[in-house]
């Protein structure tokens, strides 16, 4: 168990819920090192790609991102 001192932290989250979570870790006092992320799909009536919630917010905040293939 880590007591005091803070923790380097990789976020793995897609919806829009996963946002305040990804927020709350970059507001405390660990280091979030990267987000992982599903691919970009195709969205609303026009089937245009693009980002998902988390991948925002977390280029906003200067994270980088990744985004395997395949997540198994």
């Amino acid at each position: 168990m880590v007591t005091g001192g803070s923790l380097r932290v990789v976020f793995f989250g897609t919806p829009e819920f996963a946002v305040p979570t990804l927020d709350a870790l970059l507001g405390s006092s660990h280091r979030v090192v990267g987000v992982v992320t599903r691919h970009d799909r195709p969205r609303g009536r026009g089937q245009r790609t693009s980002d998902s919630p988390v991948k925002a917010r977390a280029l906003a905040a200067g994270l980088p991102v990744l985004q395997p293939e395949r997540m198994n």
